[in-house]
């Protein structure tokens, strides 16, 4: 890669883990990054440490009440500290910022890469709950802009990375792999008692507690096939899933011809946060590699959609479109913090979001308030129905 001026990257979520890793991938490339702008919900002890060790320009931390902590801590370091979500959306805005990376967990993440893509920043999105809730709004903005969106979930930047000097064939179909989680090949009886530990145990990938559940529950590859047809501009009949338990093949795209090309490697997102910041050029890096003796079988099987029903709810959701996608994501938000605070079983998180579609309001065409009073509609209703039916799986 050639020597150029140093990127400034936004990273909001810097402490969860996409936002850790990409702090590794800077760290690694501090002629080529500067880590801008970190923000925080609530981890404010790894929120000063990561300020201390790379200087931005500004630091948010979400929760107001941590702010004099933080603020405590860096006064005597060349950092402004602020406070509060509201800031954020400010902050992305900074004509000294050339990439958002978008990290931050759920809907939250929705407004600031909003307000990111309308100040023109480049951006990296680690947050599919934003195509996932809003799509058609973020694309169609995306466009108007002129932004470029640079996916960094492994799946989607494999698919990217196959059709990089494929913008003239046609797509026939995008294969996402999925591991299948702790509890592939289980039934309903076995999942029926599970706990959140046995769920918190994913096989191959090291992530954040709600991603990890949602993988558990395929709910994240659901995310992932209504994110890849905002991406990728393709019908959700086009989109096809495949647990692959090994992770190695991280997805793939078939042509028109017939012809599949994919991308592979070993469970590790530093690669696809490397290559959103680099792109469209790579740069040599000192990752594991990945080496065909050490998995001489890698095996594909079809998903379980009757057992693991979130996949077959987002692609409902995908194909009745409009809010429809934005309620199942706040119901799943909803259910995976109930889970976790054991106020609802690993089945009724699946029940808790096909009673919140059957009831919310479908909104065919909507817009940005729609979106934000659906997400707050919809979060008061499952919040509701845990409610009253506590530490039970949910029935309709």
């Amino acid at each position: 890669m050639q020597q150029q001026n140093i990127k400034n990257i936004a990273i909001l979520g810097s402490t969860g883990s996409i936002g850790t890793q990409a702090l590794k991938v800077i760290g690694k490339n501090k002629t080529l990054f500067r880590a801008y702008v970190l923000t925080a919900l609530s981890n404010s002890t790894l929120l000063i440490e990561q300020a201390i060790e790379f200087l931005p320009a500004y630091v948010v931390i979400g929760d107001e009440s941590k702010y004099p902590e933080v603020k405590a801590a860096l006064y005597h370091l060349p950092i402004k500290v602020f406070a509060g979500s509201l800031v954020i959306k400010e902050i992305v805005t900074d004509p000294e910022i050339d990439t958002v990376l978008t990290a931050m967990v759920g809907f939250a993440g929705l407004e600031p890469t909003i307000a990111a893509i309308k100040a023109g920043k480049t951006i990296a999105l680690a947050n599919k709950e934003t195509l996932v809730v809003a799509g058609e709004l973020i694309t169609a903005l995306a466009k108007q802009h002129n932004v470029s969106i640079l996916p960094i979930d492994s799946e989607h930047s494999a698919i990217f990375q196959c059709l990089v000097g494929e913008e003239n064939n046609k797509i026939e179909k995008l294969i996402l792999t999925a591991s299948g989680g702790p509890f592939r090949g289980k039934g309903l009886d076995y999942l029926s008692n599970v706990t959140k530990a046995d769920a918190l145990k994913h096989p191959n990938w090291v992530m954040g507690a709600k991603i990890t559940i949602d993988s558990a529950s395929l709910m994240n590859k659901g995310l992932e096939v209504i994110e890849a047809k905002w991406l990728f501009g393709v019908e959700a009949s086009q989109i096809e899933v495949i647990v692959h338990p090994q992770s190695i093949v991280h997805s793939l795209a078939q042509f028109e011809d017939g012809s599949i090309k994919a991308q592979m490697g070993l469970p590790d997102m530093c690669l696809p946060i490397q290559y959103a910041l680099t792109y469209p050029e790579r740069i040599k890096n000192d990752f594991k590699r990945f080496n065909f003796m050490d998995y001489p079988e890698l095996t594909f099987e079809k998903p379980d959609l009757d057992t693991f029903r979130n996949l077959a709810f987002a692609y409902e959701a995908l194909n009745q479109g409009g809010n429809m996608p934005c309620i199942i994501n706040a119901a799943n938000e909803v259910a995976v913090a109930a889970f976790l605070n054991e106020s609802v079983t690993f089945l009724g998180m699946s029940d808790l979001i096909e009673i919140c579609m059957q009831k919310m309001s479908f909104i065919q065409n909507p817009v940005l308030d729609d979106y934000l009073n659906t997400d707050k509609e919809t979060r008061i209703l499952a919040q509701s129905l845990i409610k009253q039916t506590p530490k039970v799986v949910i029935t309709i």
